[in-house]
């Protein structure tokens, strides 16, 4: 009886305590929205607003936009825009904050939607259409009579990605940019092409498909085109045309074959998934939208702003170095600026002033500084000519070291005195799993040549942490302990002595793997640990390759079993500080999945197949065939 009491006594406290979650946390959501209806009301005073304005593009579609602009400017004011495929009909989140602090400074804000997104005449295409109706956007603004001529473009994630393929038409209005968080507007720049983030090293990167699944649309409710302003913002009060997606487990629908029913199967908008995901990283189609590719121009000031647990970090950091040595005027050359937080996709705004943030379940310290601060010390220089001591005292670069914790600046990225330092991969033949002998030197050493593990696509090593967004958890991101996944005989494990000094690794990390494979066709994953003292392993960052795009992603070709192929997989990025007494270790497999599509090993195109085949995959690192990971080490 005893106990029975004991059980129902904890049960009660289990109960009571449940309801306290939600109670704190409907008190959270009450006070949010207090605040955020506040900052309205306090827009509305310092701001003449025109709303539902109609922009008209040069085909005759309009395009809603919201405009906001101070009530005390004496004379004409610049601009700062904000395009976005999501719903407005009432600021909110970062938006509003953006919005508010700008008009309290002297700016215009014009916040639209792309077309064919809610109240936005025309056909969505994937990016807005950056090039066409962003250029007109410019020229409809820098003719207003309120405004300066200078336009700045802002925004992260989606609100990011369409200002490059913009910046790159060279609008004499486009004084400068802030792209946060901006990998999915990217094409390729110098060793990545990632198509907009839908690859990593050729294999599908499955948040763009769960990401698809509530933003394309070609068939929805809409109103005659044409209608009158006032007409719209009275119907706005009414509907705010925002779909009511049908939930879907994520985890379960990815693991769904084929892989190109999954939108179709979980009751999704018809668009353009099932076109996209039959592409090849070197299909042409990539080059006909609204992605900006190297090849092309950017000529004005940027500040970057990334993130360490984002899903295109490597990207996003090439491209700033890209513009910064080939922007053609050494304004906009010298005009580049980066700052690199250690959050996940667009977490700027997440970090406390005074807690210690926690990302997936790595404490990285309190890495809080003034977003608006950097942005908006950027955009006064460039948009209001203004020459303030805090703009000439932003750094180049700022970006957070993980492990030490703690902000860095630099006139350079990486660090000019960074120095490139190899680390092979060696056992006496039997390094799967965390239980093996896998050994990670800073010399060649010799040994057994080589490791084996059977990859089976049905039975896949699971995804945890790392860069990941947009995928409803169907894959966490962030830093975890790994031990979990390395207790797995599919994971092979090398891991170095106990360091006897500190060891800084910033810039970029090259892994080069030589392997085989009974298969025609496979991946291959490589994944940075640091472990700590307790043994407690978190990740730091991991990349996939797709062995058939070795020679290339315009050259494909299959592997014949019993050969030995070398592999580069695309790079990783960081700043982390492995600590005296840690030890480094690299994790090789050849799935994390669903953050990653499957290779099913067979051959084919895999999109549309529904049976795998299991492979044995082999790593060499033998003196004919030495595995590494190259560090940038800063010493």
């Amino acid at each position: 009886m005893k106990r029975e009491q004991r059980v129902k006594t904890k049960r009660k406290q289990a109960i009571i305590y449940a309801w306290l979650l939600v109670v704190v946390s409907l008190l959270q959501f009450a006070t949010t929205a207090r605040a955020a209806d506040a900052i309205l009301a306090d827009l509305e005073r310092i701001s003449i607003s025109d709303t539902m304005l109609m922009m008209p593009m040069r085909d005759g579609v309009r395009l809603a936009s919201d405009i906001y602009r101070p009530k005390d400017a004496k004379g004409k004011v610049p601009i700062i825009f904000i395009k976005t495929p999501y719903n407005f009909n009432k600021l909110a989140g970062a938006s509003l904050q953006w919005t508010y602090d700008a008009v309290q400074r002297g700016y215009a804000v014009v916040m639209q939607n792309e077309r064919g997104r809610y109240y936005s005449e025309g056909d969505w295409t994937l990016l807005g259409d950056p090039r066409t109706d962003g250029y007109d956007a410019m020229t409809w603004m820098a003719n207003q009579p309120w405004s300066n001529g200078n336009v700045g473009t802002l925004g992260c994630s989606s609100s990011a990605e369409w200002q490059l393929a913009l910046a790159a038409q060279h609008h004499p209005a486009h004084k400068a940019m802030v792209p946060m968080s901006a990998g999915a507007g990217i094409g390729n720049v110098g060793e990545f092409m990632e198509q907009g983030n839908w690859y990593k090293g050729g294999v599908h990167q499955t948040l763009f498909s769960v990401w698809l699944y509530s933003v394309q649309q070609t068939t929805y409710p809409r109103f005659p085109v044409g209608l009158p302003q006032e007409e719209l913002q009275r119907l706005r009060k009414m509907y705010d045309l925002a779909p009511d997606m049908p939930e879907v487990d994520w985890k379960k629908q990815l693991a769904s074959l084929p892989m190109i029913d999954w939108l179709e199967s979980a009751g999704g908008n018809t668009g353009p998934f099932r076109e996209m995901i039959a592409r090849t990283p070197a299909d042409p189609a990539w080059s006909e939208g609204g992605l900006y590719h190297e090849k092309e121009t950017i000529d004005i000031p940027a500040f970057w702003f990334n993130t360490w647990f984002d899903v295109s970090q490597g990207p996003n950091i090439a491209l700033y170095s890209h513009v910064r040595e080939k922007a053609p005027s050494k304004g906009a050359r010298d005009g580049q600026y980066m700052l690199i937080a250690p959050t996940l996709h667009c977490g700027y705004y997440r970090i406390e002033e005074h807690e210690d943030l926690v990302v997936g379940e790595l404490n990285v310290g309190n890495p809080w500084f003034s977003v608006n601060d950097n942005i908006f010390t950027f955009l006064d220089h460039y948009l209001k000519n203004e020459k303030s001591d805090a703009f000439k005292k932003l750094p180049r670069v700022q970006y957070y070291t993980l492990g030490e914790n703690n902000w860095k600046t630099d006139e350079d990225w990486p660090p000019a005195h960074a120095k490139a330092k190899r680390y092979y991969l060696a056992s006496s033949g039997e390094a799967n799993s965390l239980f093996g002998d896998g050994r990670l030197e800073d010399k060649r050493v010799s040994g057994e040549p080589s490791d084996s593990f059977q990859y089976d696509p049905m039975n896949p090593v699971p995804a945890l942490g790392g860069g990941v967004c947009c995928n409803s958890d169907a894959a966490k991101g962030g830093s975890f302990d790994q031990r979990g996944i390395e207790a797995r005989a599919d994971v092979l494990v090398y891991t170095s002595e106990p360091l006897g000094k500190d060891l800084e690794v910033t810039g970029s990390i090259h892994p080069v793997l030589y392997v085989s494979s009974s298969a025609k066709d496979t991946d291959f994953t490589v994944k940075l640990v640091d472990v700590y003292p307790d043994g407690t392993a978190y990740n730091v960052d991991d990349t996939i390759f797709r062995a058939r795009y070795r020679n290339g992603y315009d050259k494909p070709e299959m592997m014949q079993s019993g050969e030995v192929y070398e592999i580069r997989l695309t790079a990783m990025t960081t700043s982390y500080l492995f600590k005296e007494g840690h030890r480094l270790r690299v994790e090789v497999s050849s799935s994390k999945f669903p953050q990653y599509a499957r290779n099913l090993n067979t051959g084919g195109n895999n999109y549309d197949e529904t049976e795998g085949v299991e492979a044995l995959n082999t790593v060499w690192h033998s003196a004919e065939h030495p595995s590494y990971i190259e560090l940038s080490v800063v010493p």
